[in-house]
């Protein structure tokens, strides 16, 4: 994670003091649930909540106690020890380290889902203004980068809003997935500890318990939660490659806002880049290279180890941040996008009429013509447009063995762009609902 690729509120709750006061919160919850059965008095369980929620965390302090003892849990709950007094003796009664860290990791990537679900609201709602600002505005699509035929810009914004709206729904999926608890004790016999205290955790967390643990909540979980990261990064860089396309100086049909006093290159005035959109391939590249060490985090030795812990500390924040703001970054882009619908046309025909050539071929096979024969009439005149320069539809007009078969206004018609849009209403209705 660096602050160039970050925002506050994603930031903050990977920070150490968000850490320490998470598992305050859950060492004081267990603490509850202990009282509660009869493990420990009630009155230590509501003096660790006084002392120790009251308590301001020294982050330095903590670190100095774990350059002794090696060892971070041990250096909290010394510290922890520091605020609360005697009553501390009660603390992580029957519980491991993993208890707590594992459902702390759990906790940060609840929170850290909900800002990328919010995340996703934000640029879904802009997909959706442009989408029918632009239902209507015709422009040309491509298939291998090459004219192919028309469709509509809203078209290809409604398409990028259904696959966030999958992507949206894979990440509620993968908070449902990681929302586990685990407070079982050493490989997660519970021999210590009483399943009810993991139950009673997990509930005030807004968590379900781990089914088994065997100390550790199981890699897979994680493994699929990073893989669902690396899906809707891979979807962001699938727009933004679009926009960077359509941004060529030889296209220009669309192009990021260039604000004023920006500059473009530090040699030539003239630039403008799309360096918003390319700067969101970069950080999509980033947030999937998070997925491959998330899935080899699911063999552990046995009930655990922990080969898993460094791999987390580092793809926990670093994915959840950089998609945070990649996220945000790219619904600016849609908001601001500025749209060329002149553009779009000039450049539909630029080949003068070549893209209506699936018409025309069909027309010939509906009037007896074999597909074969169909195609080589056809292309033959297509041909004459890419290396001559020629005009399709005069062509077509003048080729007899084309007009033996179709009537100077049975070929025209062919030519008609409403032909191509005539389904748009239906793709919406589809994608947005009722109209």
């Amino acid at each position: 994670m660096i602050p160039r690729y970050s925002r506050p509120e994603m930031v903050a709750i990977w920070s150490a003091e968000t850490r320490f006061r998470i598992w305050f919160e859950i060492e004081a919850h267990a603490c509850d649930a202990l009282a509660e059965i009869g493990v420990i008095p009630k009155e230590a369980a509501r003096t660790i909540w006084e002392k120790g929620g009251a308590a301001k965390f020294d982050v330095e302090r903590i670190d100095e106690i774990e350059r002794e003892t090696k060892h971070d849990v041990i250096a909290f709950l010394t510290h922890l020890a520091e605020f609360v007094g005697p009553d501390a003796r009660f603390i992580h009664q029957g519980m491991t380290s993993s208890d707590v860290l594992d459902t702390t990791f759990s906790v940060q990537l609840t929170r850290a889902t909900d800002i990328l679900l919010a995340d996703m609201d934000a640029l879904l709602a802009a997909l959706k203004k442009r989408a029918f600002e632009h239902k209507d505005t015709v422009t040309i699509g491509r298939s291998h980068g090459i004219h192919a035929e028309p469709t509509t810009f809203g078209v290809k914004l409604a398409q990028a809003h259904a696959e966030f709206s999958r992507c949206r729904e894979r990440l509620a999926r993968a908070r449902e997935e990681i929302a586990t608890c685990a407070i079982s004790g050493a490989v997660g016999t519970f021999a210590n500890i009483d399943p009810r205290v993991e139950e009673h955790v997990a509930r005030k967390l807004g968590l379900k318990p781990e089914p088994v643990s065997t100390q550790v909540i199981p890699r897979d979980r994680h493994a699929m939660y990073f893989a669902t990261l690396g899906v809707v990064a891979s979807s962001i860089e699938r727009l933004a490659t679009e926009i960077r396309h359509l941004q060529r100086t030889e296209v220009l049909e669309a192009e990021e806002y260039f604000s004023p006093g920006q500059k473009g290159s530090s040699a030539m005035p003239h630039k403008r880049n799309p360096v918003l959109t390319e700067n969101l391939t970069g950080l999509a590249r980033m947030v999937r290279s998070f997925a491959l060490p998330a899935m080899e985090n699911v063999a552990l030795w046995h009930e655990r180890d922990i080969s898993h812990s460094s791999v987390e500390r580092m793809i926990g924040p670093d994915a959840t941040i950089t998609l945070d703001f990649a996220l945000a970054r790219l619904t600016g882009v849609v908001e601001k996008l500025v749209v060329y619908p002149d553009n779009m046309l000039k450049n539909m025909n630029r080949f003068r009429g070549l893209i209506h050539s699936q018409r025309v071929l069909l027309a010939l096979t509906q009037a007896d013509v074999s597909r074969e024969d169909a195609y080589r009439l056809v292309q033959r005149n297509a041909m004459k447009v890419w290396e001559q320069g020629a005009d399709f539809l005069e062509e077509l007009l003048a080729d007899q063995d084309v007009r033996a078969a179709l009537s100077e206004a049975d070929i025209r018609e062919k030519f008609d762009l409403g032909y191509h849009t005539k389904h748009v209403d239906t793709i919406f209705r589809r994608v947005f609902g009722k109209l």
